[in-house]
């Protein structure tokens, strides 16, 4: 395997069963799943390749339960890896053997709903796209919107400060998130923020945001919510080059025309999802922009027109506006399905990193060639508005050394969004994936400090210990 993980603590896992035993009154019979074969279905999240058995798996229903297994861990030395619903890309879910997966599925209830101050109160369970179905009956809904919505948890949401298609105009996890129920590593319980954004003192929220489940268990959450648009268009424009595309995103926004999404697909990605979805994709296209407004008819077509014209500069070879709510449904049906009609044909590592949109022609065009370089194709699907790449590389999980060419491509990709003055991840987080790589976007000093601040959290590093930062060099309490 390419990526490392830590020798396991033989002491803890000679202590198994004792600490089964401890485990075993804090929760109910049905959340402490023990034998090889359930703890199998946890061994593993949405990077596939790598897997880890957990010493156990412990899936509390609420915030005194988790607050009693945490204290027990950590009186006892015993590490967590926190988990939603495992659909982490970065491998931000993955189980270490001397370590329990604490997760948190079966929080899935509503608490509080105040459509006057535009809030929801939920347990961290519950699926992102849930919520929206929580208030959409008085016209409100849930902003940010990871292609993985409809599994993926508030919890995993908040750890990696996720975004999706939407996030241009309505922001990530970070911009929508009020307060959090946190159960630090010793069982204290604390509650951080409120139920209105910009709280007094310190921004302890935004650092728990996007902090990969090292700082401890988010088991409630206060969400902010909005009022749905009146109305949305969803427009194809389809080019007969990849930098025509990406130079037509850049000219957009400098335009100052902020549409609620600009998604970019190359040709790959345009015939593998089109052959899944039918939605209706120009398959003669080497790139394709699904630019979505929104607000009243009047105010659409004002700015659909503002776009066409800019678009028209760039040599478009189609541009299809959507005439019907079942017609845009297509549209986003096949944008949200690119992942998964990719994995149709072949296995893929998808990467996530983000650059300014003023680079986005010269990067998609480096990206092909770092990728041809060493045999692989690549799909290109992902949030142009914000350049947040998602490059999917396409590799065949059968063939040895293929796996390895695919990730030093993909390190190759974030380092080139590096260099580019981007970063190594918008939305999917660090996990293991991107670990090794923190060297290359900061310098130890920079590193360090991040770590003390870890520290004061946790000091013994029992929390996803194996997570963002390099094995080597780690910083003691």
């Amino acid at each position: 395997m390419s990526i490392r993980f830590p020798e396991p603590d033989p002491g803890i896992l000679a202590r198994r069963e004792a600490i089964l035993e401890g485990l075993r009154p804090l929760v109910g019979p049905e959340a402490l799943v023990t034998t090889e074969d359930e703890r199998r279905a946890f061994e593993t999240d949405g990077l596939t390749a790598y897997r880890k058995m957990p010493l156990a798996v412990v899936l509390p229903s609420t915030t005194e339960e988790v607050s009693a297994v945490m204290a027990y861990c950590h009186a006892n030395g015993v590490r967590v890896v926190p988990r939603g619903a495992g659909t982490s890309l970065a491998g931000g879910a993955i189980a270490q053997e001397d370590a329990i997966i604490l997760g948190v599925g079966k929080m899935t209830r509503v608490l509080d709903i105040d459509f006057e101050n535009r809030a929801a109160r939920v347990q961290s369970g519950i699926t992102n796209l849930a919520i929206s179905g929580a208030v959409g009956h008085e016209g409100f809904f849930y902003a940010p919107d990871p292609s993985s919505q409809l599994a993926c948890t508030i919890a995993g949401n908040i750890a990696m400060n996720s975004g999706g298609a939407h996030c241009l105009k309505y922001g990530v996890t970070t911009n929508n998130l009020m307060g959090v129920t946190l159960v630090m590593n010793d069982g204290t319980v604390v509650e951080i923020g409120g139920d209105h954004l910009d709280a007094a003192g310190y921004d302890l929220l935004g650092l728990i945001c996007g902090s990969e489940g090292q700082l401890g268990i988010v088991t409630e959450a206060t969400v902010r919510i909005l009022r749905a648009a009146e109305g949305a268009r969803p427009a194809l424009v389809g080019f007969s080059k990849v930098e025509d595309a990406g130079d037509c995103v850049a000219a957009i926004i400098a335009a100052g025309i902020i549409p609620v999404a600009i998604e970019y697909m190359d040709r790959e990605a345009i015939l593998i999802t089109e052959d899944f979805a039918k939605a209706g994709y120009p398959r003669d296209a080497e790139a394709m922009l699904i630019i979505e407004v929104e607000g009243s008819d009047e105010e659409c077509s004002s700015m659909l027109a503002r776009i066409e014209a800019i678009a028209q500069g760039f040599r478009p070879t189609s541009l299809r506006v959507s005439k019907s709510e079942a017609e845009s449904a297509a549209i986003w049906k096949g944008r949200k399905s690119a992942f998964g009609a990719t994995g149709r044909i072949s296995d893929y590592i998808c990467m996530d990193g983000t650059i300014p949109t003023g680079q986005l022609g010269p990067v998609l065009e480096r990206i092909g060639a770092i990728c041809a370089e060493k045999g692989l194709r690549v799909a290109n699907v992902f949030h142009a508005g914000d350049g947040n790449l998602h490059p999917l590389i396409l590799f065949d999980i059968n063939r040895p050394g293929e796996l390895q060419k695919a990730e030093a491509a993909g390190d190759e990709i974030l380092k080139l969004c590096v260099e580019v003055g981007g970063c190594l991840t918008g939305e999917h987080g660090v996990g293991i994936e991107k670990r090794e790589l923190m060297r290359f976007q900061y310098d130890q000093a920079d590193l360090e400090q991040q770590m003390r601040v870890r520290n004061v959290f946790d000091p013994h590093w029992l929390m996803n210990p194996a997570k963002v930062f390099p094995l080597e060099g780690r910083v003691a309490a």
